[in-house]
């Protein structure tokens, strides 16, 4: 069996291109011939895979598994070679959401969608990091499509965590409580929904609440418009948008963080609530798209957004210690639950039945 990977962007610090490495080492480890072939690459894993130029586009008995998240003209290229096609599905944002802020992410999501849609009828199969994602499959024709999950380590990390901005955020003491999103900080995950909380929460429970946004903005107009927003409300001292940082740098801010906020619009798994249950922190997130197929019970979604009543769901988290309690249990309950290895068999159990099939068809 042949089995090889292709994806827009292969990079060391992207979901995606970690499932995509920890994949290859599970095939390889199970004896199947693969490979990754990428448009771009970081340097730093470059040397894993092969640029996209060197795919040998006449090889029929092979399953080319395509990592779908955007619109690219690898897309062109894979519909051009040899083989059986299958998706692997990581959503893709509605472009409705992002265009008014950042036009070319706009047309980028856009086509990816429509080529999505177009790969439907020579797409001999389908996995889907969520049944959300796996019904957004259905609705656009895939006529096999089955769940399977990320393969990513989201337990708490044991790396090395910048110890001097650690102090700089646990204290001086006393403190107000640390409200922390990781992601990437664009309109559709909302984060000027989470500084409107965090005004109704200094207004109404607690003056010195900090909230952090961790993640590199979507575009200067987005990140112009929502400084503009947080200075208007007061709040340039209660606010840090961090932009990219070091792993080290993340760990401390996962470690020093009392809630993780997310007010999301559209997510299709959303790796980061994960990794706030790997570092035990509670969760309060707005329950829209596969925000509650991932948190499951681990976390307090609610489906009202408004300042006042996300505040109160975060006031109601900080101030009950046995619902608190109970939300950190049962992410370590849940997190366990996506162990890699286990992830890693289930991948592969459900990829090789269906590769097995597509290949003898």
């Amino acid at each position: 069996m042949n089995i090889i990977q292709v994806l827009p962007s292969l990079a060391s610090r992207d979901a995606i291109g970690v499932h995509t490495l920890n994949l290859d080492t599970a095939l390889r480890s199970a004896g199947i011939a693969t490979g990754i072939y990428y448009a771009t690459a970081t340097t730093d894993v470059a040397e894993r895979g092969c640029p996209l130029s060197e795919l040998d586009r006449s090889d029929s008995k092979r399953v080319i598994l395509y990592h779908a998240s955007i619109g690219s003209p690898v897309v062109d290229i894979i519909e051009t070679s040899a083989g059986q096609l299958a998706i692997d599905y990581h959503n893709i944002t509605p472009a409705s959401l992002v265009e008014r802020w950042a036009p070319g992410l706009g047309h980028e999501v856009r086509l990816g969608r429509d080529q999505l849609s177009d790969l439907a009828a020579r797409t001999r199969f389908a996995l889907a990091d969520s049944e959300f994602n796996r019904r957004e499959l259905i609705d656009l024709g895939y006529a096999s499509t089955e769940t399977a999950p990320l393969l990513l380590d989201m337990r708490r990390s044991n790396s090395a965590f910048d110890e001097t901005l650690l102090a700089q955020l646990t204290g001086p003491t006393p403190r107000g409580p640390h409200f922390l999103f990781v992601g990437k900080v664009a309109p559709h995950k909302a984060p000027h929904d989470l500084v409107a909380m965090l005004a109704a929460y200094r207004a109404v429970y607690e003056p010195s609440a900090r909230l952090s946004l961790v993640g590199t903005p979507i575009s200067d107009r987005y990140l112009e418009a929502l400084e503009a927003y947080i200075g208007d409300l007061g709040l340039s001292d209660a606010v840090t948008i961090t932009g990219s940082i070091p792993q080290a740098s993340l760990e401390a801010y996962w470690r020093s963080a009392d809630v993780f906020v997310c007010a999301s619009e559209h997510e299709g798994f959303c790796v980061p609530l994960v990794e706030a249950m790997g570092h035990d922190i509670p969760i309060v997130a707005f329950a829209a798209a596969a925000v509650p197929e991932t948190i499951g019970d681990a976390g307090l979604t609610v489906t009202d957004k408004s300042p006042l009543a996300l505040a109160a769901a975060v006031n109601r988290v900080l101030s009950d210690h046995q619902l608190s309690a109970a939300l950190r249990q049962r992410g370590q309950e849940r997190v366990a639950s996506l162990d890699l290895d286990h992830a890693t068999s289930v991948f592969m159990e459900r990829l090789l039945r269906n590769a097995a099939a597509a290949l003898s068809a």
